[in-house]
């Protein structure tokens, strides 16, 4: 059952999002601490199933490897559900399972933090804001109790209720993100002439078309330097558009993972990125990697619009986009580099979570991915 519901309500479909509230109930009822660690495992590997063929593709490493991974990723969910697990009946269950999920939601575990059922609160109760997750999360508690049901009925109801109102992102009037299908694999070829052309193209198309703020997806400004500074100003010139790309920014020990402003007149770094995928990305014990900036610059300001800005892993994590919507943004900018996850589900996971995200607190949404599969462009 819970290998269900980890494939089911992580399938990339926003509306099937609220299956996930079910785990608490498997969790809590599980008879024994090895079965509660065993659901655990089971609901974690089935919703990041896409991990293993992610991590092949993006480190070049074997399948055994990128399996290591998958279970190493898995190992703090597992490890703290299994731990906090109680067969004490009551409230003491629940008061667990709201510790449980409060680390898992923050760092240093929620770097990891996938897969979390608090994500269904946009599904169930869109537009509630803040009152929606403290209803959606006292529900979840609830499911870890004997009047479990009780809950259960609300959570189906809620979620009858509300799928149909969710419809599309909604955008602010004249902005707009590109999706872009260029290969990674070879990066000697990524970020080069024939991909800065083609960016550039797809660009004029959308101010041609009347678009003022063209978002990009994660590095396809490739590397920032006065070049590509340059490069983007002399593209933009004569107009008033504002192209909100992703870029690499170097540093004397590795790089930031930003979100860079270019217009006209210039350009401006609005964000670094505070959580870069872990492994691939983001290496704290060797020199070279992407720097993490965890809990600064949860949101900017662009052309009158406070927007909070999310790259890549953030999407499936909690903790970047609530202390993101803290700060009352106007609209959220999601954008990502998925060139590695042809043939799965990630890149519709990540974008399902933000929607939902953005229709618990009913704000705007902009999203900009690269990605290779042929329907994607």
């Amino acid at each position: 059952m819970a290998v269900a519901i980890g494939v089911l309500a992580w399938s990339g479909h926003v509306s099937a999002l609220p299956l996930a509230c079910a785990f608490p109930a498997l969790w809590v009822f599980s008879p024994t601490r090895f079965m509660a660690g065993i659901v655990s495992m089971a609901y974690f590997l089935a919703a990041s199933r896409d991990l293993p063929q992610s991590a092949s593709a993006y480190l070049e490493v074997g399948m055994i490897e990128s399996v290591g991974l998958w279970f190493a990723a898995s190992a703090s969910f597992v490890l703290v559900h299994t731990l906090l697990w109680t067969s004490k009946p009551g409230w003491l269950r629940a008061a667990r399972y709201g510790v449980v999920s409060t680390l898992m939601a923050l760092p240093p575990l929620g770097i990891t933090g996938w897969a979390s059922p608090i994500t269904a609160a946009g599904v169930m109760f869109p537009g509630w804001g803040w009152f929606g997750l403290a209803a959606t999360a006292t529900g979840l508690l609830v499911m870890t109790t004997r009047v479990w049901p009780v809950a259960a009925l609300a959570f189906g109801g809620a979620w009858a209720w509300s799928t149909a109102p969710l419809g599309p992102p909604n955008m602010p009037q004249r902005w707009i993100g590109i999706n872009t299908g260029f290969d990674y694999s070879n990066m000697t070829n990524a970020n080069g002439y024939l991909q800065s052309f083609s960016t550039i193209t797809k660009v004029k198309q959308a101010a041609s078309e009347g678009h003022s703020v063209i978002v990009l997806p994660e590095s396809a400004l490739g590397t920032w330097t006065p070049t590509t500074e340059h490069l983007w100003a002399n593209t933009l010139m004569g107009t008033d558009v504002t192209v909100l790309g992703g870029a690499i920014a170097p540093k004397a020990e590795g790089y930031d993972n930003v979100i860079v402003k270019v217009t006209a007149d210039g350009s401006e770094v609005v964000y670094r990125q505070r959580m870069p995928v872990p492994v691939a990305m983001w290496r704290p014990w060797s020199p070279g990697g992407a720097t993490a900036e965890f809990f600064r610059n949860p949101v900017a300001e662009v052309n009158g619009f406070r927007i909070a800005p999310v790259i890549c892993a953030e999407h499936l994590l909690i903790w970047p986009i609530l202390q993101s919507m803290i700060n009352q943004p106007d609209v959220v900018v999601a954008i990502g580099n998925g060139w590695w996850a042809q043939g799965t589900d990630v890149v519709a996971n990540q974008v399902a979570q933000v929607q939902a995200w953005t229709a618990l607190f009913d704000t705007k949404f902009v999203h900009s991915f690269n990605k290779l599969d042929s329907d994607w462009n």
